[in-house]
């Protein structure tokens, strides 16, 4: 236990019980008594916290009037160390999570959580220098835009949209109302109700290549009915009717595929083989298809027919690339 654990630990002693005797700190710190002396004169004399010893009770306690009279904090060390190295990594994340995208917003968040951490025992450089967050496919998205959909999801207000439609290549105008965000494989998107098509959508965010907010209200839907139109199915095209994929991953994929989460209804078991059977919920095949062939002769589609025969034909078209 290092030091700013034994710090948050005696605190945490002090003010769950009336009195603490000094064996009992030295037990549940597991130190030695020069090591907890050191530890209360600092933290009398550097935090003023107001630890005196009762002779009556025969142990030590918090002078409730001299903590009234006289405030004192602990900065940084609230936290335990596993609590620390996560707001360490989360604050590493909010730095590489999108660079520009909200700094304005972040800085403060991002300021405070340092100066908060650097007041202990872990440096949170160094912290950065050992963790990396490496994201992949990563699309650029506008600043100004972001900003825009933020404030219109955020005040209930509807977008007007200019987007790309990359799979036939085309720019469409929409006026939308703006449900959530959501962060998904290193990419943002937007859920919102779609006026035109009367339905719920999800745009992919860096495709949007213009976004004014507007005065009128945005259409209100409820996340039951987010979750069960877009998040029925796997992946981020999503929608209320579903089928059940049916997968078997040979037993060197089973390994790894066990552990993952594919959706949050999935379900999965081993075969006597060691092969790793895998089900899992899908409206729309295509990232999940992607998904499936990324493991190769590793996987095969057991069911349904249709999804088994895409996978076919993609396999058998890039097979052809190769003849």
């Amino acid at each position: 236990m290092d030091r700013t654990e034994r710090f948050y630990k005696i605190h945490r002693l002090l003010t769950q019980r009336r009195f603490v005797t000094r064996d009992a700190f030295i037990a549940e710190l597991e130190v030695s008594r020069a090591t907890f002396k050191r530890d209360l004169e600092y933290l009398r004399d550097r935090m003023n916290m107001p630890i005196v010893w009762n002779r009556e009770l025969g142990g030590y306690e918090l002078d409730d009037d001299a903590a009234t009279a006289h405030m004192y904090q602990l900065p940084g060390l609230w936290f335990s160390s596993e609590e620390i190295h996560a707001l360490l990594t989360m604050e590493h994340l909010l730095e590489k999570l999108q660079p520009g995208l909200l700094g304005p917003q972040l800085r403060p968040v991002r300021n405070l959580i340092r100066k908060t951490l650097e007041s202990g025992d872990f440096s949170a450089a160094e912290v950065s220098r050992r963790i990396r967050v490496l994201q992949i496919g990563v699309r650029t998205v506008e600043s100004d835009t972001f900003q825009a959909i933020s404030s219109a999801l955020l005040s209930r207000r509807r977008l007007s949209i200019s987007h790309y439609r990359r799979a036939r290549d085309e720019n469409l105008e929409r006026e939308i109302s703006p449900q959530r965000l959501v962060y998904y494989r290193d990419n943002w998107y937007l859920d919102a109700w779609c006026h035109l098509r009367r339905g719920l959508r999800t745009f992919s965010v860096d495709v949007i290549s213009a976004a004014t907010v507007l005065s009128r209200r945005a259409r209100e839907i409820s996340d039951k009915s987010l979750d069960e139109t877009l998040g029925a199915g796997f992946g981020i095209f999503s929608g209320k009717k579903t089928q059940t994929a049916t997968l078997r991953f040979a037993p060197v994929r089973a390994r790894w595929v066990s552990r993952e989460t594919w959706h949050s209804a999935q379900d999965g078991h081993f075969e006597l083989d060691g092969a790793y059977l895998l089900t899992v919920p899908y409206s729309d095949p295509r990232e999940l298809v992607m998904d499936i062939l990324k493991y190769g002769a590793d996987v095969e589609v057991l069911a349904p027919a249709d999804l088994r025969k895409l996978v076919s034909e993609q396999l058998a078209t890039a097979s052809a690339l190769y003849d």
